[in-house]
């Protein structure tokens, strides 16, 4: 079984003083796609670029203390890919993949941070340019190569994702625009699409499958939460998910990590 965790640690450093490397050690994934680093390569030297016996890859932003993603693996990868080629968001530090490559097999891990817009109007802007441009390269990539993206995606797709949806209607991460986009994304096989990895093993959750909970009042608490952290996976390999686990016992994050198991070997 393929142990496959994401989570957005939102700091490494706070991730880690709350236990999180700990965690890591008694769950023993495979690999763990890791989102909002918030570190710069100095920063990880020496104390960050390995945690619980496994090795990082990282994508740095080239501001300091934002964003950054990651994938930390047992496993050595056949290449190592750090941006998708993007002019504007490469150098937000938002994509890692890890290629594991064999003579009859061609298979990705990405590690992927999707923009916010609820800071306002211009990063509500920047977040559909980067769905438009990014929609086409993961097309491009499920042509070429089977891959699991793993990542904080800042959009709730159904009403079942998140506990106040009607209130939400008119905020980042539950638009009909970003709604529109994961449902094009999640076509069906013959429109290319991706799968939703949790939603096909979980299709009517509902308050167990949030992952963000905002630190407003007593969201977390009261399970005020959003599903905002998805395994996205070619249809081939969606079908070898077996088990999923949204961890709850404690807080490193304002996010939890979900892992899913999957039938196979890297």
């Amino acid at each position: 079984m393929f142990k496959l965790t994401s989570l957005n640690l939102n700091g490494i450093r706070s991730a880690t003083s709350k236990g999180v490397e700990a965690w890591i050690d008694q769950n023993r994934p495979d690999c763990i796609c890791v989102q909002e680093i918030k570190a710069q390569s100095a920063d990880m030297q020496g104390r960050f670029e390995e945690l619980a016996g496994l090795r990082g890859h990282f994508h740095f932003a080239a501001k300091k203390g934002y964003s950054g993603v990651g994938i930390y693996t047992r496993h050595e990868p056949s290449d190592v890919l750090a941006g998708y080629g993007s002019q504007e968001f490469d150098a937000e530090g938002r994509y890692m993949e890890l290629r594991f490559d064999t003579p009859s097999r061609r298979l990705s891990i990405i590690s992927a941070y999707f923009p916010s817009g609820s800071s306002g109007e211009e990063r509500q802007l920047a977040k559909y340019r980067f769905l438009d441009e990014f929609h086409p390269h993961l097309m491009r990539l499920k042509a070429e190569r089977e891959f699991i993206l793993c990542g904080d995606i800042n959009i709730a797709h159904r009403q079942a994702d998140l506990k106040n949806w009607r209130s939400n209607q008119k905020n980042s991460g539950f638009l009909p625009e970003e709604r529109a986009w994961m449902t094009k994304l999640l076509g069906d096989d013959t429109d290319g699409g991706l799968v939703d990895v949790y939603r096909r093993l979980q299709p009517d959750a509902t308050d167990a499958c949030y992952t963000w909970w905002s630190n407003r009042g007593q969201a977390y608490a009261n399970n005020v939460g959003w599903r905002l952290d998805y395994h996205l996976a070619t249809p081939a390999l969606a079908q070898l998910a077996r088990t999923e686990a949204i961890y709850k016992g404690e807080k490193f994050s304002d996010h939890a990590p979900i892992t899913v198991g999957y039938e196979m070997a890297l």
